[in-house]
């Protein structure tokens, strides 16, 4: 049996705390004995989460039992860090079998000096302060979480399910994690290099309307001419001008946002449809299946027949 031992402090994010522990109270509903879940805060006391939520803990630091994983959620509380949480967590993180944090409790994990050379995300509001406190982080903004070794970090609240849902996969299987997921009425089909936003969400939107019915046409034709050239044209611009503009009122190339969108909805295809890979790369506006291929693998780390194996949803009678 392992024990996952959460910890609370005041201004703790409810559902960084709820969502993973009922994600791992399913494994233990469906495989008994498999984990022990505890709640720690400072002093043993009450806690409020920033909902207005109170949360009653298991233990104090003091009495706290050794934790095989050991979860830091975030939440507002993580902006002013107590220094005794700090302190704890750095003399007991690197005793857990696995360090995990869910959201902004990467800030705590890097303020305790547990994320010095590894690779990391957090909630994407606060990754670029996370870079600029911790230079000797490598934090990653995009993915909705990351496994480096023992450590696992994850982005926004329901990426902490996302991760949680994988830790149990890799303890008792993938039928169990499948069970947890469907009760929970979520999909067991993120992998942890998902980005945080679509491409809709990470690109801004552009503010000239000739641009922002560019991106919705992108977004709703796929398979199309999505070539500088076609695209200014539909902007009524010269093709310098508009790749100039589009990235400066989106934040990203014209091609960038091609190959996310392309992306997108290529994996939504495989994930929710049973059409042939060949039928979906040419929906998608990849021409041949090895160039969908290619993508794939880059940004997901998965060739699509891959990735529709474990990913897609089973079928349920």
């Amino acid at each position: 049996m392992q024990t996952a031992l959460v910890v609370l402090f005041d201004d703790v994010q409810s559902l960084d705390v709820t969502g993973p522990v009922e994600v791992f109270n399913g494994a233990e509903l469906h495989c008994p004995g498999t984990y022990r879940i505890r709640t720690v805060s400072r002093d043993g006391r009450a806690v409020r989460t920033s909902s207005g939520l109170t949360l009653v803990p298991d233990h104090c630091f003091a009495d706290a039992p050794p934790a095989h994983i050991l979860l830091v959620p975030g939440g507002a509380g993580t902006r002013r860090p107590d220094p005794g949480l700090v302190a704890w967590l750095r003399e007991n993180g690197p005793r857990a079998e696995r360090l995990v944090s869910v959201c902004t409790g990467a800030l705590l994990l890097a303020e305790a000096g547990l994320l010095d050379g590894r690779r990391v995300t957090s909630h994407w509001s606060v990754c670029e302060k996370l870079a600029r406190d911790h230079p000797a982080v490598e934090v990653d903004p995009d993915p909705i979480f990351i496994r480096d070794g023992q450590l696992a970090t994850s982005a926004g609240v329901t990426s902490g399910i996302d991760l949680t849902l994988a830790l149990v996969e890799e303890d008792v299987g993938r039928e169990i994690a499948l069970s947890i997921a469907r009760h929970l009425v979520v999909f067991l089909r993120r992998p942890g290099n998902q980005a945080q936003f679509s491409a809709q969400l990470a690109a801004q939107t552009a503010q000239r309307e000739p641009l922002r019915q560019v991106q919705q046409w992108i977004t709703e034709h796929p398979g199309a001419d999505l070539s500088v050239d076609v695209l200014a044209a539909r902007a009524r611009l010269s093709p310098r001008h508009f790749a100039r503009a589009f990235q400066a009122e989106t934040g990203m190339t014209p091609g960038r946002y091609v190959d996310r969108v392309r992306l997108e909805h290529a994996r939504r295809l495989i994930e929710d449809t049973s059409d042939g890979i060949e039928e979906i790369s040419r929906a998608c506006g990849y021409g041949t299946p090895e160039a969908m291929r290619r993508a794939f693998v880059r940004t997901l780390g998965a060739a699509p027949a891959e990735y529709r194996r474990r990913f897609r949803p089973a079928p349920t009678h």
